[in-house]
Order: C-alpha cells, then sequence, then structure tokens
C-alpha cells in the first residue's frame, strides 16, 4: 500500500539529515522532492503545489525542539498535513432511518458490488445489522448472479427481480420487502459502466430520487489515480453523494486518488477495501494513513483487529490446556485461524512501524501458513493433540502426506515446542525466567 509514495518521501527528507536547522534552502530542496513524489503517485498538481507551499508556511521559521531533528520535524509538518489532506478525521456511516438505505455508485470494475458485500458482512458482525442487499443492475448479465454469491457466502439475503428491467421499481419494491421481513439496513448495488455517461447518470440519479437513501457512497477503483478523481467529480455533480469508498488499496496503488478525491469532491472517504475477503474492509482513518504512507506503521488498527478476533472463552479453554502440558496442534491451528482473519500478512507488516520499510522486497505469500496447515492435517486426531509420540516414521508419513520435506516438519515441531515453553513460561509469572533466560542468550 503506497509503498512507492513511501520510499521517495523518505528520500526527501535524507535531504535534511545531518542539518542543525530547517532554512530556506534545504526545504526547497526537500519539498521539490516531495512534489516530484506526489506527482509520480498521480496527484493533481495544483493540489501537490498547494500542498508543498503550505508545509513551506509551516516549516520556514520553526525552531528546532531539542529532541527533535529538521529531518523529525518536517516528518511530523508533512504527517499533519497528509492527514488534513485525506479528511482531517474519520467520518462514520448514518445508519439513521428505519430501513437505512444506503446507496452504491461507481464505474463498472470499481469493485462496487464486492463491496456491498462486504459493508453489508461489516454492518451484520460489527453493528448487528439486519441487512438487505438489493441486485439493481439490470445490464451486466453476471451481476445479480455474483451479489448471489456473494450474499449467500456472508449469510445476507439478496433481493432481485431478474425479469424486471426497471432498477427504480426494483429499488422501490426492495424497500417494501426489507421493512416486511424486518431488515434494518438496505444496501443496493447500482449499474456501472465502463465511462461516465447521460444514461447511467439520469438511471441512478431516478433511483435516487425514489428511496431517498440516508447514505449515497461512490465506490472508486485506488488504482485509476486522477481518473478516478474526475470521475468522483463527476458523480458528486449529479448526486451529491455522502461519501468514498476506496478499493483495491491492496494492490501496487499509487495512491493519487486517496490523497486527492478530499479536495476535489470535499466528501470524506468513509471505508478503504484491503484485500479480496469479506472481512478486508476498513473504517479509514487519515491520520493513521498518513502514518502508514510515512512509514511510522500503524499499531492502533493492528492492536482492534486482533481485539476483534479474540475470543475470550477460547483464551481460557488455552490457558487451562497449557497450565497442563496439554496444547496441541488443533490449538496451533486455531491461533492461526484467528491470525489469517485479521488480513493479509503483508498488510499487517505494514501496520508494524518499521517493518513495512524491511519488507518491502520481501514477497509476503497471503497463503503463508499453507505448509505448515497441510503439515497439520496430514497428522492423525492423536498426533495433534499429544505431540510427544511424532517419532521418526510419523515424521516420514506426515511429511509425504503434507508434500512437505521431513526437515520443514522437523522445523515445525522445534517452533511448535519453542512457543509451547514460551506460553508456559509466560502463565505463572514467568517474566523472571525470562529475563535470566534472555540475559543468557547475551
Amino acid at each position: 500500500m503506497f509503498n512507492s509514495l513511501s520510499d521517495k518521501l523518505d528520500k526527501a527528507f535524507h535531504v535534511l539529515k545531518g542539518h542543525g536547522s530547517i532554512t530556506e534552502i534545504n526545504v526547497a530542496e526537500t519539498l521539490k522532492e516531495v512534489r516530484r513524489a506526489l506527482l509520480d503517485a498521480d496527484v493533481n498538481f495544483k493540489i501537490a503545489k498547494d500542498f508543498t507551499k503550505r508545509i513551506k508556511d509551516k516549516a520556514i521559521g520553526q525552531n528546532v525542539l531539542t529532541t527533535l531533528n529538521p529531518s523529525q520535524l518536517m516528518v511530523k509538518i508533512v504527517k499533519d498535513e497528509l492527514t488534513e489532506l485525506m479528511g482531517g478525521e474519520t467520518v462514520g456511516i448514518n445508519l439513521k432511518g428505519s430501513p437505512t438505505v444506503i446507496l452504491m455508485s461507481g464505474l463498472q470494475g470499481s469493485g462496487k458490488t464486492t463491496f456491498s458485500g462486504k459493508l453489508a458482512n461489516f454492518l451484520k458482525t460489527k453493528k448487528t445489522k439486519q441487512v438487505l442487499l438489493v441486485g439493481a443492475d439490470v445490464y451486466r448479465p453476471a451481476a445479480i448472479n455474483q451479489l448471489k454469491v456473494v450474499g449467500e457466502q456472508i449469510g445476507v439475503e439478496v433481493y432481485a427481480e431478474e425479469d424486471n428491467k426497471n432498477p427504480v421499481e426494483i429499488a422501490k419494491n426492495a424497500l417494501k420487502h426489507a421493512k416486511a421481513t424486518g431488515k434494518n439496513v438496505v444496501i443496493i448495488d447500482t449499474a456501472g459502466r465502463l465511462a461516465v455517461d447521460e444514461l447511467m447518470m439520469t438511471e441512478i440519479s431516478n433511483i435516487h430520487k425514489a428511496v431517498q437513501p440516508e447514505e449515497t457512497l461512490f465506490v472508486v477503483d485506488s488504482m485509476t489515480g486522477q481518473d478516478a478523481v474526475n470521475t468522483a467529480k463527476a458523480f458528486n455533480d449529479i448526486l451529491n453523494f455522502d461519501g468514498v469508498i476506496l478499493t483495491k488499496l491492496d494492490g501496487d496503488t499509487r495512491g493519487g486518488a486517496a490523497l486527492s478525491i478530499k479536495s476535489v469532491v470535499n466528501k470524506p472517504i468513509k471505508f478503504i477495501g484491503t484485500g479480496e475477503k469479506m472481512e478486508a474492509i476498513d473504517i479509514f482513518h487519515p491520520d493513521r494513513m498518513a502514518e502508514r504512507i510515512l512509514g511510522m506503521g500503524d499499531v492502533v488498527s493492528l492492536v482492534e483487529r486482533a481485539q476483534e478476533q479474540y475470543d475470550e472463552e477460547e483464551a481460557r479453554k488455552i490457558q487451562k490446556k497449557i497450565a497442563k502440558n496439554q496444547f496441541g496442534f488443533d490449538d496451533f491451528l486455531k491461533q492461526i485461524q484467528q491470525i489469517k482473519k485479521m488480513g493479509n500478512m503483508k498488510d499487517l507488516m505494514g501496520m508494524i512501524p518499521g517493518a513495512g520499510k524491511m519488507m518491502k522486497d520481501v514477497d509476503i505469500d497471503d497463503d503463508a501458513f499453507k505448509g505448515i496447515e497441510s503439515i497439520i492435517y496430514s497428522m492423525t486426531p492423536k498426533e495433534r493433540s499429544k505431540p510427544t509420540i511424532i517419532n521418526a516414521n510419523r515424521k516420514k508419513r506426515i511429511a509425504k502426506g503434507s508434500g512437505t520435506s521431513v526437515q520443514e516438519v522437523n522445523q515445525l515441531m522445534k517452533q511448535f515446542n519453542q512457543m509451547s515453553k514460551m506460553m508456559k513460561m509466560m502463565q505463572g509469572g514467568g517474566a523472571k525466567k525470562m529475563m535470566s533466560m534472555m540475559k543468557g542468550m547475551g
């Protein structure tokens, strides 16, 4: 996410390294690199120019605190300005109304249908809402089928009238159905086109007038950069939408859309899509995104994701097992499943301060645990519950069954034993043991 932009901004700040103070000369040189980084990220020229001017105005004449050097001070100023550029503050979704009607808009291929499902899943699991998805795309042959597949996957009802080619009628009928079946949120997936055209704009405007949505959201593919911003302006002129959703932020995005869109349409980014899974949706926090762009990580979001997957009852069971030396591979497998639910591995690594920079050239497969899972699934139930019985012959069979080598099985066994010892140590006031162990290692 924003790897190229992050690298170029980092190089720009290096200009100030070694300087004892901020001057017009070294600031000008730094900001020249910052502006170039923004333009390379497909940020609008005027926005990039205004952005660097504001930074210059703030930086010149600043007294560098004893705890900061000029480079650190510049990073702080840029972080604050990036936060403002992307909206300044987090803006939530409006869930008033009975039912709440959410109208999804955007071009074809922006990920609108998939994100409708992600939003439905988010509202169902995080806000405990009864959600109805509505298939109002009557042009793309696979659109309604795609929505039905998504609905089945997340356990949300999909309303569709496959023989009806009038999307306004479908939307109005869906509202009646929602009220009759006790649904309190209705998400309407509308048709998109390959480009903005009069027919599409008239149609979505008519749906908007008919259902009077509490939220009209514009879905934009963040990989399309400045084109996405221009499209957003065209939609906003017609719909006056309430917020933006950025999809495909897990890809090799340059960041132009995220950085420019608020300045152009003056509407907040409300959600971002960070992967293909239905759980890969995040509320957009401008300050946290600014920190990630500048390589500071995003520990708050990482902790929030971990807390979402934390099961108190399951944790108690595992603690008892650890205390009795009964922690097995089935328990280990459950821990892996919880980590996987937190998101793709590269995204999680990017949330750890400094780790994103270190791992930028490392290809972290989203199926990083696949080999481990294959080995565990090749074990018998008894072997999983009592790993100590796994001898040389059993290891050969496990390796053959999982398509791995005996060395890989041995490596997993070693890591599992080390982790079990560490968890046992942490159980009963093991801090002192840990300290002495670390001293011994030193």
